[in-house]
């Protein structure tokens, strides 16, 4: 019964940390990418695409956490 337990909150915890990390990723990710294009501004459509593709990965993070805690 406790391992059970025990399975369920370290769980719960794995999938709570790789979203904290995720949204501590996706901050930075945004903070970088607008203080890049204000010292570029014109290349904002390079910055944009790394900038998503960046975001997208980072947030993939928190579907794997999910998978393999369940």
């Amino acid at each position: 019964m406790f391992t059970i337990l025990a399975a369920e909150i370290s769980g719960n915890l794995h999938i709570g940390l790789a979203a904290l990390g995720a949204a501590l990723g996706v901050g930075f990710i945004g903070m970088k990418a607008s203080e890049a294009v204000g010292r570029n501004p014109g290349a904002a459509t390079p910055i944009l695409v790394q900038a998503l593709v960046s975001t997208a990965l980072a947030e993939a993070i928190v579907f794997y956490a999910i998978y393999l805690a369940k």
